[in-house]
C-alpha cells in the first residue's frame, strides 16, 4: 500500500497536473449515493447520470455546465447502467431489479421494460441503427442478450462469460459486438452481430476487463483491473499493444464522438486523458474517492465523472 501511495505521488509529480490551467467545473452533488454509469447523448445536448439510489438524473448539457431536469424514479432497485439512443431521442436504463427500462427523452416517460435477465442487469448498449437493444448480466446471470426494441421482445440469448459483465461495445458499422468482464477467464469476447455467434475470445488481462470501445483507426480499446490499457485486432484476436502498469484500477472508459481521444478513470479517483494510439497520458488529474463511472462530451472538450459520494466532477480536457 504504501509503495502505491508513493508510485501514485511521483506519476502525479511528473504529470504535473498539466491541464490544471484549464477551466474545470468543479463538482456537482447529484445522487444520494454511489454513481455507475454516466452517459451523454450524441448530440451533446442532455446527460444522464445513474445512481445506487434507484434513481436516474436526466440533465440539459450546456458547454459543460448541467441543469437537472428530471429525476426518473420507476427502478425499484439500483441503477446500473445508462445509455443514450443513436439518434438521441431515448434513454435505456439497467438495474439490480432484473429490468431495462426503455424512456423517451426529453421528457423522461417509460415507453418500455424488457425483462427476462434471472439477475441484475450490468450493462445496456443500443445498437448504432438504433433497432436493437444488447443487455448483459451480472454474477449469477452472466448473459448478453439481444432486445428488438419495437416489438419489446428478447430476440436471443448469445452466451454467457464465467462472471459479472462489465462493458458492452459495438463497432462503428455495428457488424460487431463486444462484451467484457471479469471471471475465471478474465476474457474480452468478441461476436458477430448479424450471425449472432461468438467470433473470437480475447485473452491477455489478468483481473476484470471494465471498459471496451473501438478508436478511430478500428483498433480495440480495452482497460482492466489489472491496471493496464490494452489495444487488439478484435477480428484477427490479437492483441498489439499493451500499456501499463497504471497505478490505479481501471474503471471506466469513455471516448469522444471522433474516437480520437478517450478518459479513463480509476478507483482512487484517477481522470485520465489519452490520445488515441498514443501510448502516453496527455493529462492526469486526481478527483474525487472512490471514482466510479466517466463519460466525455462528444466535441471532447469536457470529461465527467461519477463517485461513491454522488458527486459529479466536470473537468476541461483542454481541446
Amino acid at each position: 500500500m504504501i509503495l502505491r501511495t508513493i508510485a501514485l505521488f511521483i506519476l502525479m509529480l511528473g504529470i504535473g497536473l498539466i491541464a490544471g490551467a484549464q477551466a474545470d467545473k468543479g463538482s456537482i452533488p447529484a445522487h444520494a449515493a454511489l454513481i455507475h454509469s454516466l452517459a451523454v447523448s450524441p448530440d451533446g445536448k442532455f446527460f444522464a447520470s445513474a445512481s445506487f439510489d434507484k434513481t436516474i438524473k436526466l440533465w440539459e448539457l450546456n458547454n459543460g455546465s448541467l441543469k437537472e431536469l428530471k429525476s426518473l424514479n420507476e427502478h425499484k432497485d439500483n441503477v446500473y447502467s445508462v445509455t443514450f439512443s443513436p439518434d438521441g431521442k431515448k434513454l435505456a436504463s439497467a438495474s439490480v431489479d432484473k429490468s431495462i427500462i426503455i424512456w423517451s427523452i426529453p421528457e423522461g416517460k417509460v415507453l418500455s421494460t424488457l425483462k427476462g435477465h434471472t439477475d441484475l442487469v450490468s450493462v445496456v448498449r443500443f445498437h448504432p441503427d438504433g433497432k436493437s437493444l444488447v443487455s448483459a448480466g451480472g454474477a449469477l446471470d452472466k448473459s448478453v442478450r439481444i432486445w428488438d426494441i419495437s416489438k419489446e421482445k428478447e430476440l436471443k440469448n448469445l452466451g454467457s462469460h464465467t462472471g459479472s459483465i462489465y462493458s458492452l461495445a459495438f463497432s462503428p458499422d455495428g457488424k460487431l459486438l463486444i462484451s467484457s468482464g471479469a471471471g475465471t477467464d478474465n476474457l474480452i469476447k468478441v461476436w458477430d452481430y448479424s450471425k449472432q455467434k461468438l467470433a473470437k475470445d480475447l485473452k491477455g488481462h489478468s483481473l476484470g476487463v471494465t471498459g471496451v470501445d473501438f478508436v478511430y483507426d478500428g483498433k480495440l480499446l480495452s482497460v482492466s483491473q489489472d491496471r493496464t490499457l490494452r489495444y487488439w485486432k478484435a477480428e484477427e484476436g490479437k492483441e498489439i499493444t499493451k500499456v501499463g502498469d497504471s497505478p490505479d484500477d481501471y474503471f471506466g472508459l469513455a471516448l469522444s464522438k471522433d474516437r480520437k481521444i478517450f478518459a479513463t478513470i480509476g478507483y482512487s479517483g484517477i481522470v485520465t486523458l489519452w490520445e488515441s494510439g498514443n501510448n502516453k497520458a496527455i493529462w492526469r488529474k486526481k478527483g474525487k474517492t472512490p471514482g466510479y463511472s466517466i463519460a466525455i462530451s462528444p466535441d471532447g472538450k469536457y470529461i465527467f465523472s461519477g463517485h461513491e459520494n454522488g458527486t459529479i466532477q466536470i473537468f476541461a480536457t483542454g481541446k
